[in-house]
């Protein structure tokens, strides 16, 4: 198993070149204010960290985590589990989409391609000064390591979540072929 770590240059934001690799850094343009709307979930929640969630198709209880001192209630979840499984599909999608513009052809079986993805509250709970970390563990079997890289760059300019939280949350990601 081959397994990188390119934090530094995925925080760059670093362009991916299909001709000799990475390229000038990349720029944004998209308007999020103005721009159409694609799609919009909505979510009712009730109860905050130990409350419940509805949406038009979600219905989630939840609960304090027992590290934060909650009872960590079998069956239920919490907003960090809910960012990583938000973050992990979004990620994967954006794998996805820009491969072929890469000229990498994702594998076909689900099994064969996976995002872990971990969302820590990190800082102060007593001083009210929290904040998110995430860690992505991209890993593809049948890619070449430099094929799996050029297209985890590219995912992320494109994804959303990782557009959203650029500068602002912390993120590792490490690539391993399968």
């Amino acid at each position: 198993m081959a397994s990188r770590t390119f934090t530094s240059t995925l925080r760059r934001g670093l362009r991916v070149s299909p001709r000799n690799g990475v390229t000038a850094p990349y720029r944004r343009f998209l308007n999020t204010e103005t721009a159409p709307s694609l799609y919009a979930a909505r979510a009712h929640v009730v109860g905050a960290r130990t409350g419940h969630v509805d949406g038009e198709n979600l219905k989630v209880d939840l609960t304090m985590a027992k590290a934060l001192g909650g009872p960590g209630d079998q069956g239920k979840t919490n907003p960090e589990e809910l960012f990583a499984a938000g973050y992990g599909a979004c990620f994967q999608s954006a794998m996805n989409a820009v491969a072929p513009s890469l000229g990498v052809k994702m594998p076909t079986k689900t099994e064969d391609s996976i995002v872990e993805s971990t969302v820590e509250l990190v800082g102060s709970m007593k001083d009210l000064d929290m904040g998110l970390r995430v860690q992505l563990l991209v890993k593809v079997r049948g890619l070449a390591k430099e094929d799996l890289e050029k297209v985890v760059y590219k995912a992320r300019q494109v994804c959303p979540y990782s557009r959203a939280t650029k500068d602002n949350v912390y993120t590792t990601v490490r690539c391993e072929t399968m």
